[in-house]
């Protein structure tokens, strides 16, 4: 694969920078922007994700943010809740809490002077999973949003009770989600605090599994960040993508059959992986799709994007 270093816009980068919560609290932010969004504002495209923007996904977030943010766009990778840098503890998935702190971060960056007040969401499994959350929650400055391997369904088609029976996924995510939540912040971005905010997390993330498995039929716990529970309440376009060799591809067909937004579907031969690192292949340009995708209902360009069929899929036999 190559790797493109030369766009549209020079951009610069910028390591952290706080983003203040209405209850006082700070999450922690990666941007990369144009050199010159301040005098020219653009539209900003945040992904949201728990997963350590300084270690875990800083590789994959240097192959896809500057890429996006060259084309003309401000973007934002930002550590959730109890994650990464910021502060307090998060003690589940998907949680209110988690929505609240969403739309705080998306009015922040609408608010800012390189941004032009339109802002998309993005993600991959957690981050696709929310991007679609947020959606339903419909914050004026969210305008489109691109949701990869996720679902609409947390209990019936997710990794907790696949149809109401218990996965062993619903073992190994609580495993992953408490290594991740007993990793200290980095004590280059949060200074001293970094013991203080350590042992916070420690004495408080708790044990998830414990709570997934005390809800094993589908309940409250599980409806309220299920889209599928109301699809009107999505109001703004959304492009769902999924890998017929990952376990999230049915929800991009009920999505596009129930959704009454302007939408698009695209399945491919991947696992769990954004297309254009997808595996086993073959990849595609994914991040010109994101660009397109983007400039058309961020920006106002036809780029052609909503001329083309509902939903493209790779097709594991051959048509004649």
């Amino acid at each position: 694969m190559r790797t493109v270093t030369e766009f549209p816009y020079e951009i610069r980068e910028i390591e952290n920078v706080f983003i203040p919560m209405r209850d006082g609290a700070r999450l922690a932010a990666r941007l990369w922007l144009p050199v010159d969004a301040e005098q020219r504002p653009v539209p900003a495209v945040l992904e949201y994700i728990p997963y350590r923007k300084r270690d875990s996904s800083r590789a994959r977030d240097d192959l896809n943010h500057p890429y996006i943010a060259g084309h003309g766009y401000v973007c934002a990778r930002v550590d959730l809740r109890g994650s990464g840098d910021s502060d307090g503890v998060m003690v589940d998935e998907y949680r209110p809490q988690e929505h609240e702190d969403a739309e705080d971060v998306i009015a922040w960056l609408a608010e800012q002077p390189w941004c032009d007040g339109n802002v998309g969401m993005m993600g991959i499994s957690w981050g696709g999973f929310n991007s679609l959350q947020l959606a339903a929650r419909r914050p004026p400055a969210l305008k489109a949003i691109i949701s990869a391997s996720a679902t609409d369904d947390l209990y019936v088609d997710n990794m907790h009770y696949m149809g109401g029976a218990l996965l062993a996924d619903n073992l190994s995510e609580a495993t992953v989600m408490f290594a991740f939540n007993s990793l200290p912040p980095d004590p280059q971005i949060v200074g001293e605090r970094w013991r203080e905010m350590w042992h916070e997390r420690l004495a408080g993330s708790g044990l998830w599994l414990e709570t997934w498995l005390s809800h094993q039929r589908r309940d409250d716990y599980w409806k309220p960040a299920s889209v599928c529970e109301d699809y009107s309440q999505v109001q703004c376009p959304v492009m769902a993508v999924g890998g017929w060799a990952d376990g999230y591809t049915n929800a991009i067909f009920r999505l596009m059959e129930n959704l009454d937004v302007p939408r698009k579907g695209l399945i491919g031969p991947w696992g769990h992986k954004y297309p254009h690192i997808g595996v086993p292949g073959p990849a595609i340009g994914f991040l010109q799709e994101v660009v397109r995708w983007w400039d058309h209902w961020l920006k106002g360009v036809d780029t052609g994007v909503m001329d083309e069929p509902m939903v493209r899929a790779w097709m594991q036999d051959s048509v004649s």
